[in-house]
């Protein structure tokens, strides 16, 4: 038996405040299933847990569950839940929070806030995800009763001016919403919300992880794709089939004690869309002030598109088991973008916008936790199957390089995790910690060459004395390498060192004897005079000409100062249209070289002889090139080079 209707109207900023929730709050009408879903589910969250605390005398605990009913003609779709219910108190409080004191600071916020993701995030503050059906319904009408009590209440609203309570007896235990759909209009947004195939897709895309099962009539939902999938829409009895539309297998919820390897696999291959298994698999459950579970997956293989522009990256997130986005990049730095996986929040709100996760301390906290974890598994790894690193290393070594540009915090886990070739072998790469246990007695720094290919590096002349007296020599190809070797100070103690930048002492003294310091002394008043002319004919390339002790077998080499640009990544900066000024550096002579013995000595006979600025000129042009560079006028080199090489023969 049903009393009388009792009207009560919304305040005048609430009704502000709904037609910001109806007309610009949600940029995607699809959500309000969503959103009903969730409350449903925290209701029968609710009743589970009062049940076994006893307080809920006579709940019906046995089959909790979720269901969806369409009435096409009535043009209804009805969520309904038999979880704990509402009193009219209740009603007031949680479905007429928008109602209470406050509202007007609240649209203040929203007023002063500039784009609709933020203002959507306040609207999430006040609980009012409930309203969001009013984007897609003329009216609601909500029936609910609490469990312990026998009174019910219905409650219903347009949501313009008003909502109507009323008493009603003979209600069951939870709450059904039903709304009154607005027509499908697909410029407005509104799909055909009692199409079976739609509440399927929005159900699965948002909701497939929620504990309770979510179900719904086949025969409810009549059309060409349903009698495909559903046959008559009836069993054996010709009862009406109930099909489950989610799969609520979380299992970032369950123990990991209590998952496959076969279901860790079919879960990533979902959400990834992978056919391969995954390489490695991160559970983990954080407790305390802010609660998560997340479970992550390292590919086996990179996806065609890690190092596009267009390429997402960031993990899912859920709210206890509701989906929130796709690619959260709040959640994962962007040099771990090939990592898939979920994080689920327990105390988010379902609204919470990017803009907001950029800065939310808890988030922040949470990515920083991810981050370690995703580095100690592949930490791991290496220590305890090379092969398999190895492997892994080819796939997104020169990503996790950018982390030691992007992540300072973290560079020394990342250089822990460099996988690098050096001369030390020519078919295998080494570790950092590797290289350190090999140095030299009373070598301080750790010695690198930058350059385009192997072959190049290799092939330098800077690498000559190097490999005379058996120093190893990272060789570093790739063009993130420029850069990341360029900022970090060291590791382990060690220092990075350029080999192609500043003086090179490779403690001659101890290799040649007491006479060594003499015997520079000696060169150095033997090539006074052919320095500085050289220094002044090249002014234009270079800022000195010196004698070099890092050449063996070639003329010259070009040397960088210590902060100075490499070549290379000049290069690369002119490639991204940045204007660069010219860089002159300093060229270095083999003083034993045949050729600079040469010149020193014509220089000496007749220092006003104009072939000599252009034999100065070749070797320049021949340092340059030997290091890979761009020679500033090829048609003169060649020109040179031919009228030298014709006088010769």
């Amino acid at each position: 038996m049903a009393s009388s209707v009792e009207t009560l109207e919304f305040q005048a900023e609430t009704r502000q405040l709904l037609r910001l929730v109806i007309h610009s709050i949600y940029s995607n009408k699809d959500i309000f299933l969503r959103e009903l879903i969730s409350n449903a589910s925290d209701a029968l969250d609710k009743l589970r847990l009062e049940s076994l605390a006893g307080s809920t005398v006579g709940a019906d605990t046995s089959d909790l569950h979720i269901g969806l009913e369409v009435d096409r003609d009535a043009r209804t779709l009805t969520v309904r839940d038999n979880g704990i219910g509402m009193s009219r108190d209740d009603l007031v409080d949680l479905i007429g929070t928008i109602a209470k004191s406050g509202t007007a600071g609240l649209l203040e916020k929203i007023k002063e806030s500039q784009d609709a993701a933020a203002a959507q995030s306040l609207i999430g503050q006040f609980g009012v995800g409930f309203y969001s059906a009013f984007m897609v319904a003329d009216k609601v009408t909500l029936l609910t009763r609490r469990a312990g009590t026998d009174a019910g209440t219905r409650w219903e609203s347009d949501g313009e001016g008003t909502y109507e309570l009323q008493a009603v007896d003979g209600l069951p235990v939870g709450t059904s919403v039903t709304l009154h759909l607005k027509p499908v209009d697909g410029e407005d947004g509104l799909a055909d919300y009692l199409a079976g195939w739609k509440i399927r897709q929005i159900v699965k895309q948002y909701s497939d992880f929620i504990r309770w099962p979510i179900r719904m009539a086949a025969e409810a939902v009549p059309g060409a794709q349903d009698a495909e999938e559903g046959g008559s829409g009836e069993d054996a009895a010709g009862e009406p089939a109930v099909e489950t539309l989610n799969s609520m297998k979380a299992l970032w919820a369950r123990p990991r004690s209590e998952v496959t390897e076969a279901e860790y696999t079919e879960f990533y291959q979902q959400i990834s869309h992978d056919w391969l298994a995954p390489a490695e698999t991160i559970h983990m459950r954080a407790e305390g002030t802010f609660e998560y579970e997340a479970l992550l997956f390292v590919p086996a293989q990179a996806p065609f598109d890690l190092f596009s522009r267009e390429t997402k990256r960031g993990v899912q997130l859920y709210v206890k088991r509701v989906f929130i986005m796709d690619d959260c990049e709040a959640l994962m730095p962007n040099y771990l973008r090939f990592v898939k996986g979920v994080v689920d929040a327990h105390d988010l709100s379902l609204n919470i916008s990017r803009e907001i996760l950029q800065h939310d301390r808890q988030i922040q906290a949470v990515r920083r936790r991810l981050v370690k974890k995703v580095l100690g598994a592949l930490k791991t790894v290496q220590g305890n199957d090379a092969e398999r690193y190895t492997k892994l290393w080819d796939q997104f070594g020169r990503a996790l390089k950018e982390g030691l540009v992007e992540d300072p915090d973290n560079s020394q886990a990342l250089l822990e995790l460099l996988s690098l070739p050096s001369t030390h072998d020519a078919e295998r790469t080494t570790t950092l910690r590797a290289y350190v246990e090999r140095m030299k007695e009373g070598q301080e720094a750790i010695y690198y060459l930058t350059g385009e290919t192997r072959t190049a590096v290799e092939n330098s002349p800077h690498m000559e004395a190097f490999t005379a007296k058996g120093y190893e020599v990272l060789v570093l190809s790739d063009p993130i390498d420029e850069i990341w070797a360029d900022r970090i100070p060291a590791f382990d103690g060690h220092r990075f060192r350029s080999i192609a930048k500043g003086q090179v002492d490779l403690d001659e003294a101890a290799d040649e004897g007491g006479d060594a310091e003499a015997e520079r002394t000696r060169r150095e008043q033997d090539f006074a005079e052919l320095l500085p002319w050289l220094t002044s004919a090249l002014s234009e390339q270079v800022k000195q000409v010196r004698l070099s002790s890092r050449l063996t077998t070639s003329a010259a080499c070009i040397v960088g100062d210590a902060d100075d640009l490499s070549p290379t990544l000049e290069k690369m900066f002119r490639a991204t249209g940045q204007e660069m000024p010219p860089v002159r550096r300093t060229l270095e002579l083999n003083p034993g070289h045949p050729l600079i013995t040469a010149l020193r000595t014509s220089h000496a006979t007749d220092p006003a002889n104009p072939a000599l600025t252009e034999i100065a000129e070749l070797v320049y042009g021949g340092a340059l090139l030997a290091e890979g560079g761009d020679l500033p006028d090829p048609a003169r080199f060649t020109r040179l080079l031919t009228t030298h090489l014709t006088r010769g023969l």
